[in-house]
């Protein structure tokens, strides 16, 4: 049998409804949860490693290096096969791209979650749980990077969003559709992940600001953020990439003020280009300075930017890095 690593980190899948409050709160641990789902101790050799009991809004970027940086440790041992993930589903696409950046192994990650807790009747956490040793024990797993899988859908880290506040099949990859499935006792991959980076950092500048456009959208919200001292903008624009005249006036000063600023769209779905030539249109914004995140959806656009700030402030470097049309 394989040799697999589950790190627990907290999320729904962890929590029960607490009697006094009437909600959930994280409360079991990696080896509670692991007499709970008995199916799994026959599938692969489980080792268990409690990195902490955290819902998901309690994931700060911090904390999700220090997650990297701990399966990075143990990514490297002869002794592991594979490693699983559960995490809190609010910022899991926010970690499993971090970990997809920074985590370079041919094994097999797989990130999951929980959409009901233990407390519920339909708890779809076990079924998760079965579903991510079947995928780390499929040699066809090997070298797709993260991948994040519910509800039995396999995506890569870089593609899932959360798409519903409480459905269980809530993450979905809406340009390309899923990787594959986990069916019975099958793993079927259709495909390979549309594209897989590396940002070889051990450093994070959380200090990213993101704003998202709105009809009539202002210069002040721009202007706040680049006089309180951050590091790095992220703009959710219109459609494929395009801000109000005023908001364009606020890009240009935060520009001006030597901050990076990258775009994405506020659409779920498609890519950013440099397509309308009106004022503040992505011809102007891409002339000012500003770096088009093609297809990356806005909270995935400053994992990446906190994460490239950690290795460079330089203009040309980070543009490589981050600009998918440059």
């Amino acid at each position: 049998m394989k040799n697999l690593l589950i790190v627990f980190t907290g999320g729904t899948f962890s929590m029960k409804i607490d009697e006094k409050t009437g909600g959930a709160v994280p409360y079991f641990h990696g080896e509670e949860l692991l007499e709970m789902i008995p199916e799994a101790s026959g599938r692969a050799n489980i080792d268990i490693y409690n990195f902490g009991n955290l819902p998901g809004p309690h994931m700060y970027p911090e904390t999700m290096l220090e997650l990297s940086r701990k399966i990075r440790e143990f990514v490297v041992q002869d002794n592991i096969d594979g490693v699983i993930v559960t995490h809190g589903t609010d910022t899991l696409e926010e970690t499993a791209y971090l970990l997809d950046l920074t985590v370079k192994t041919e094994k097999p990650v797989v990130v999951i979650g929980a959409m009901k807790t233990s407390s519920e009747p339909d708890w779809d956490g076990p079924k998760n749980l079965i579903d991510a040793i079947k995928i780390c024990t499929n040699s066809n797993s090997r070298g797709m990077g993260v991948l994040v899988c519910l509800n039995g859908e396999i995506n890569a880290a870089s593609e899932v969003t959360k798409t519903h506040t409480e459905d269980v099949e809530t993450f979905h990859s809406l340009d390309f559709g899923a990787m594959g499935y986990v069916d019975r006792e099958r793993v079927i991959f259709n495909r390979g992940p549309i594209k897989l980076e590396s940002l070889e950092t051990d450093k994070i500048n959380s200090n990213v600001d993101l704003l998202t456009c709105y009809a009539g959208m202002n210069d002040k919200l721009f202007r706040f953020c680049a006089d309180s001292g951050a590091d790095g903008l992220v703009v959710e624009a219109f459609g494929v990439g395009n801000v109000t005249p005023k908001a364009f006036e606020g890009i240009e000063y935060v520009l001006s003020k030597n901050i990076p600023v990258v775009l994405v769209s506020r659409c779920p779905a498609g890519e950013t280009l440099d397509v309308y030539g009106y004022p503040g249109a992505g011809k102007w914004l891409r002339k000012a300075g500003v770096m088009f995140a093609e297809y990356l959806n806005g909270q995935k656009a400053r994992i990446k930017l906190m994460l490239a700030l950690g290795l460079t402030s330089d203009k040309t470097e980070l543009f490589k890095l981050m600009d998918d049309l440059h």
